[in-house]
């Protein structure tokens, strides 16, 4: 039977009827949820208490018919008499099956309500289990893209024009170092710029100078400049928290520096630093509104992304990014979901790293209103 006809044929069933019928042609069409478990449990209570009612009512009529035997039997005197045997035993059967119905509702009914406790749990460790997935795969996401970010600006330290730039002090060069920069953003869209920096912190060359006119500016108190500066190779990089920055229009970006060293050399002499600005924040919320929930998710879930500190760092609703920071309890734990006394559910997950990126210790995170 196909689910149109099914739909078609359940409007002759009472409502738990019809909705163990629907569930049933919803898993045919591979769409039955966890959720299912509460929802059959509710119908078998509520169709056995039907039941049972239904026993205990025909069990009531026959007892006022055996009552009525007896009186009639009783008025007919010895010729009743044999007819008074069989209302008794009708009456001492009607109350056996009253004990039966009333033994067998008090059993169904503790066995329903232990059922209905394994079955939340169940459904709870399946729902939040899946969160705890989702949560995973929104900061694996961003750990794959940010790993790339530590590659790009190791690689572009040693171009030859941004090393050419500081090793001479030539006008042109500078400027042949911009063109190159902006052929490199031109290719590479989820950068707001790239700078090149010489050792005293000074702006001499940028990616996009008509944008953001930046040259000149001084660096010098930035932090990923500094750490840049002092890193031991050019296979080490130094990174800063997403803030937004003042040269870029206060938009919000996640630095990634590199010193650049002569000859282009990984053991060469410190020249500058090279800072690259990951435009993060429609990056990141293209991760964070890219977790996939179903059709009756959508409405109850939000995905978020916070740094070890729980400063909301991306949210699928858009709401306290940067400004906010949300209570996530881990108990010391990786992973993991826990339920709020509102009956919310949260999965989270701690930022495994990737390649040889370790991570900033930041989670991905999925809370979902009950539904």
């Amino acid at each position: 039977m196909n689910k149109i006809a099914w739909v078609g044929a359940a409007e002759a069933f009472p409502a738990s009827s019809r909705r163990t019928i629907e569930m049933t042609a919803s898993r045919e069409d591979g769409g039955a949820k966890p959720e299912d478990i509460i929802v059959l449990t509710a119908d078998v209570r509520e169709m056995t208490q039907d039941k049972i009612a239904e026993i205990q009512a025909v069990t009531g009529r026959t007892r006022i018919l055996a009552l009525n035997a007896l009186i009639e039997s009783a008025r007919a005197g010895d010729s009743g008499r044999g007819f008074a045997v069989v209302a008794n035993e009708v009456k001492e059967v009607s109350r056996e099956i009253a004990d039966i119905a009333g033994a067998l509702e008090s059993e169904l009914t503790a066995k329903v309500e232990t059922l209905e406790r394994i079955g939340r749990r169940i459904v709870d460790h399946v729902r939040g289990q899946r969160l705890v997935d989702l949560a995973l795969n929104a900061v694996e996401l961003i750990d794959r893209n940010l790993y790339e970010r530590t590659c790009d600006v190791r690689w572009w330290a040693t171009d030859s024009a941004v090393v050419e730039c500081l090793s001479s002090s030539s006008p042109e060069t500078s400027r042949h170092a911009s063109r190159r920069l902006g052929v490199i953003l031109s290719a590479y869209t989820v950068y707001l710029d790239l700078w090149i920096c010489d050792l005293e912190g000074r702006i001499v060359a940028s990616g996009r100078p008509d944008r953001y006119p930046v040259s000149g500016r001084s660096v010098a108190g930035e932090r990923w400049f500094r750490e840049a500066l002092r890193t031991p190779s050019g296979n080490d990089y130094a990174l800063a928290d997403i803030i937004p920055a003042p040269l870029l229009d206060n938009q919000p970006v996640a630095t990634y520096a590199a010193a650049i060293r002569e000859g282009g050399d990984a053991r060469g002499r410190v020249l500058g630093v090279l800072g690259i600005h990951f435009d993060w924040g429609p990056q990141a919320r293209a991760i964070v509104e890219g977790v996939r929930f179903d059709p009756r998710e959508q409405r109850s879930s939000q995905a978020l992304l916070l740094d070890a500190n729980g400063r909301i760092l991306a949210a699928s609703n858009g709401q306290g990014v940067l400004q906010e920071r949300f209570p996530l309890q881990t108990q010391n734990k990786p992973f993991g979901h826990y339920v709020q006394d509102d009956g919310t559910v949260v999965g989270f997950h701690l930022t495994p790293g990737y390649e040889t990126y370790k991570g900033l210790g930041w989670y991905g995170c999925v809370v979902q209103r009950p539904f």
